[in-house]
């Protein structure tokens, strides 16, 4: 008998084997219960605080509640009432056009920050220290300082400095077409530390050797990001562009605490509408939309990621 038809045998008797229903007697003595006794305080905590929620919304999703009078079911009519709310299209147009933004300056900005910081010799520390120090600040801390950059008047930060050159004063926050690209570049500075970091990282496992190629052929700084560094950090940006796109999908600290979804609704995000759903109401918010919208959002944000992973699938192997 040849070599390979005793491997095929080999093979099939191990399929086989495998093939055997294994008895709970035999589950117990490979140890599936010292596994399953590890596992049961993940199990719990997992239940606890991510699977019952998760459960919980569902249910609540389906039921009118203020969480202080009893519950009623209403079936889909959540559902139906947040897609004929009139504020719905403009929340999801503002939450759109907030990502956009963001995408456009912020997303870049961070890669050129990062290359330019790997070229530099000395200092890169202290760089990095800085440019991570925005990320530190709390939230709430950063919102407020830069409120008064964008005060209105002329005693404003940012009109200040315009009126050194005679331009301004502009209303950032109080006009509707300065208002979202305002929102857009405090978040973009107050998150950029974190994603310089990521490429800087990155940029580490990048072959040294393809540089001195490169300079070797006399190519310019430009031609070595885009022939070297890029193509090497493909697979970091395609993760770190859906990981921004989730992220602005669900901004709400930077409309709520600069301008409460105003003015006039042109920065009311789909965040900011379940806010308001859930706590607009002094006498008790209306639960069963919110957790309905959150819902829906959570649906899109799988599917499109979903969707974005399968066509960059192959972007990523390369």
């Amino acid at each position: 008998m040849s070599a390979i038809s005793e491997i095929k045998i080999e093979g099939a008797a191990l399929a086989a084997r495998h093939r055997v229903r294994r008895s709970p007697l035999t589950w117990v003595r490979g140890g599936g219960l010292s596994t399953l006794l590890f596992l049961l305080p993940l199990l719990v905590v997992f239940g606890a605080f991510s699977w019952y929620p998760i459960a919980r919304s569902v249910v609540m999703s389906l039921q009118h509640t203020n969480l202080v009078t009893a519950p009623t079911w209403v079936g889909l009519g959540n559902f139906s009432a947040v897609i004929h709310d009139p504020l719905l299209p403009i929340a999801v147009k503002n939450t759109a056009y907030f990502a956009l933004l963001a995408l456009i300056f912020g997303y870049p900005i961070p890669l050129i920050a990062a290359v330019l910081m790997s070229e530099v010799r000395r200092g890169r520390g202290l760089f990095s220290a800085l440019v991570y120090l925005p990320v530190v600040i709390p939230p709430v801390v950063a919102v407020l300082l830069w409120k008064t950059f964008y005060d209105g008047g002329s005693v404003g930060v940012f009109n200040t400095m315009l009126g050194w050159v005679h331009l301004g004063p502009y209303p950032w926050l109080q006009s509707q077409s300065w208002a979202m690209p305002s929102l857009v570049l405090e978040s973009t500075w107050a998150n950029a530390g974190a994603t310089v970091i990521i490429y800087l990282a990155a940029l580490t496992a990048v072959n040294t050797e393809l540089y001195e190629a490169a300079a070797v052929d006399g190519a310019t700084l430009w031609q070595k990001v885009w022939r070297v560094t890029l193509p090497q950090l493909r697979g970091v940006l395609l993760v770190t562009m859906i990981l921004q796109i989730i992220g602005t999908a669900q901004v709400f600290l930077e409309p709520y605490l600069f301008t409460s979804g105003g003015p006039a609704n042109s920065t009311l995000t789909v965040l900011l509408l379940i806010f308001d759903y859930a706590f607009g109401n002094s006498l008790g918010g209306d639960y069963g939309k919110a957790t309905a919208l959150s819902l829906m959002l959570a649906v899109f944000l799988a599917l499109f990621s979903l969707a974005y992973l399968r066509a960059t699938r192959s972007w990523s192997d390369e």
